[in-house]
């Protein structure tokens, strides 16, 4: 195939891997930001987790007037209500939340780990996999880390670990972009 060609019919995956890249690149300086401003980071992650609660308590009161009445629309102000005031009250209340939230997080970067290990070893022929055994690696550890020190380091915890798991993400993101455009280079084209 002419090199016009190529061109042309690679556009959409190199738009595609150079996005992954941007998003990546900004995971990474996310996380750094996250790291080294670990209280307001956990405070912020705490107020806007509340704010979309109360949102989303108010999309639900609207689709519930929007339905059908009866019994549903009982159980969907009931919802919306449930939303909404956990929202409320995690806004006014940020230490409970950000207890609450580090045990959320215990429990998401367990999974996350044992995930991303289960993947690698699903994967572990493919060029750059290797970044997703350490990714889930590390988010275990992180996990048992939080676990650790939970309740009592709920208040700096939260920003420094999601720092932390925000530029692994981004890395391996990155990693695996890099590789699969690598790849892309590889793969002969045929004249159509």
């Amino acid at each position: 195939m002419p090199y016009a060609e190529s061109t042309i019919a690679n556009a959409p995956f190199k738009r595609a891997s150079g996005f992954s890249i941007v998003m990546a690149i900004l995971l990474i300086i996310f996380g750094c930001l996250a790291f080294v401003l670990p209280v307001e980071m956990s405070m912020g992650v705490v107020i806007v987790i509340s704010w979309l609660l109360m949102i989303g308590g108010v999309v639900q009161i609207v689709d519930a007037f929007r339905g059908d009445r009866g019994w549903h629309t009982v159980w969907k102000i009931a919802v919306a209500l449930a939303y909404f005031v956990t929202g409320l009250f995690l806004r006014f209340n940020l230490g409970i939340g950000l207890v609450a939230l580090t045990l959320a997080l215990i429990m998401f970067f367990l999974f996350q780990g044992l995930l991303d290990i289960f993947i690698y070893f699903r994967t572990r022929r493919i060029g750059g996999s290797a970044w997703l055994l350490l990714h889930g690696i590390t988010s275990f550890i992180l996990g048992l880390m939080i676990w650790r020190h939970w309740p009592n380091g709920s208040l700096w915890v939260i920003g420094i670990i999601v720092g932390i798991n925000m530029i692994l993400t981004g890395t391996t993101r990155l990693m695996l972009a890099l590789a699969s455009r690598r790849l892309d280079r590889m793969i002969p084209r045929e004249a159509s």
